[in-house]
């Protein structure tokens, strides 16, 4: 709208010129001189499509082989096949579901539903020829950019549930979720609904990715109920290796992710890239500090559970904070998230076995509600002042996207399992959970 604007009023002063020119010349010629000029047509920049090709690969490279590897070395040797094979599998469901609606769902216009969910216009991306761009980038490598960040959402989820739930369970799962809960959200924030209209700063996924992810994550934990000997028996990671190795990949790919939202090569992206390393490295510290004075012990595991709660955090803000707003977000998730996944689940007693919620949801709530505190015009324009800029309204209405959010998250993925009981049962029995889902699920086994 506002561009229709734009070309609305350079016509009316286009018009303006010729009547005066009937009326006075030389008048006509000084009106025409400070006439504003019709904004320029979008043109394909080839440093920032370049720059988003490698941005689109980084986050994939977040899911595999960064994800499936954090992941798989934190569950037991018998299960890690299953659990790689959850971050792989959800890859490839996720992108044919996003190529084939919802896509669609999240960034078209959706009319009288705009508010809420997108159109069916980009249905089987229909009409996404080679020339149609999303601002300097080809809108297909948009789209694949924004398949990266639906991919990886629900496999964090995975986190929550790792070593109880049935295959057929999460392709079900999968396929619904993306279409009813991660589409009307990212719909929500980046596609021009009800939170966009609100005013809520999420750069780059705190309320679509790490809130959701997070929060869902929680319903299915408490949906499938403990582990079997949760409590009772050792259930430490079987290769930290491997969850170094992931929790490293997701570090690099995650710059991708943060700087990449910019959709362009330039100095905010590079500011982004800033912040996302300096939140990173004092969440890591943080965690291993509070561990290291609460358990008398800075494991390996805490540092890489750190890292990742900062870059969670840093996550909505990274296009609005600077460097310093950016290491009191850094700590505050490394200390929140560290008693979120130790003091607060054994409070609660929920088995939220690699601590989905505890990282995602709880580190996501912390970054999106520092955004409205932290965030700086001098970063993000005018339209993204925080509270240190003298707008405290900005955080009720970051509030109000975390509440949306963890609602629409909470109810939607309790009524998708429901259907995924009925359909197809959600958890494995007793005797396959013992025994262990890499042989009875797929019949392989890590030698």
């Amino acid at each position: 709208m506002k561009t229709l604007n734009k070309y609305l009023y350079a016509a009316l002063a286009a018009l303006g010129v010729l009547l005066i020119a009937k009326l006075d010349p030389a008048l006509a010629q000084e009106a025409a001189a400070e006439a504003p000029a019709a904004p320029p047509a979008p043109t394909l920049s080839a440093g920032d499509t370049a720059w988003m090709l490698t941005s689109t690969a980084l986050v994939l490279m977040m899911t595999i082989p960064g994800l499936a590897l954090f992941y798989g070395g934190m569950v037991r040797k018998k299960n890690v096949l299953a659990t790689v094979m959850q971050s792989f599998a959800t890859t490839c469901i996720v992108t044919v579901v996003w190529m084939v609606i919802a896509y669609s769902l999240a960034f078209t216009d959706g009319g009288s539903m705009n508010a809420y969910i997108g159109g069916m216009s980009r249905f089987l991306l229909k009409d996404m020829g080679v020339t149609v761009l999303k601002g300097t980038i080809p809108e297909s490598v948009f789209m694949c950019f924004q398949m990266t960040f639906a991919i990886i959402t629900p496999a964090l989820i995975c986190g929550a549930f790792a070593d109880r739930m049935k295959f057929s369970a999460l392709v079900l799962f999968m396929i619904l979720w993306q279409i009813l809960v991660y589409a009307p959200i990212a719909h929500w924030v980046w596609g021009g609904g009800f939170l966009a209209g609100l005013g809520v700063l999420d750069f780059a996924g705190g309320t679509v990715v790490h809130i959701n992810a997070g929060v869902a994550g929680l319903v299915c934990a408490l949906y499938l109920g403990k582990r079997y000997g949760y409590g009772q028996e050792n259930m430490s990671p079987h290769n930290l290796v491997y969850s170094v190795t992931g929790a490293a990949l997701l570090w690099v790919g995650w710059f991708g992710f943060n700087a990449g939202s910019e959709l362009a090569a330039d100095g905010r992206a590079g500011m982004a890239m800033t912040v996302t390393q300096v939140a990173t490295a004092t969440a890591a510290l943080a965690w291993m500090f509070a561990e290291w004075a609460v358990h008398k012990k800075p494991s390996v595991l805490g540092i890489i559970s750190g890292a990742v709660a900062g870059l969670v955090a840093i996550t909505p803000a990274s296009g609005f904070v600077d460097p310093v707003g950016s290491l009191w977000i850094g700590a505050a998730a490394g200390v929140g998230c560290f008693f979120a996944a130790t003091t607060m689940k054994k409070a609660f007693g929920y088995d939220d076995s690699l601590d989905a919620f505890g990282v995602h949801a709880i580190g996501g709530i912390i970054g999106a509600f520092l955004t409205g505190v932290f965030a700086r015009a001098a970063v993000g324009g005018d339209a993204a002042k925080g509270l240190l800029d003298g707008n405290a309204h900005q955080v009720i209405v970051q509030l109000e996207g975390i509440c949306a959010t963890i609602a629409w998250t909470a109810i939607m993925t309790f009524v998708i399992l429901i259907v995924c009981n009925i359909l197809t049962g959600v958890r494995v029995s007793q005797a396959v959970e013992v025994e262990g889902l890499d042989i009875n699920l797929h019949g392989e086994v890590v030698q």
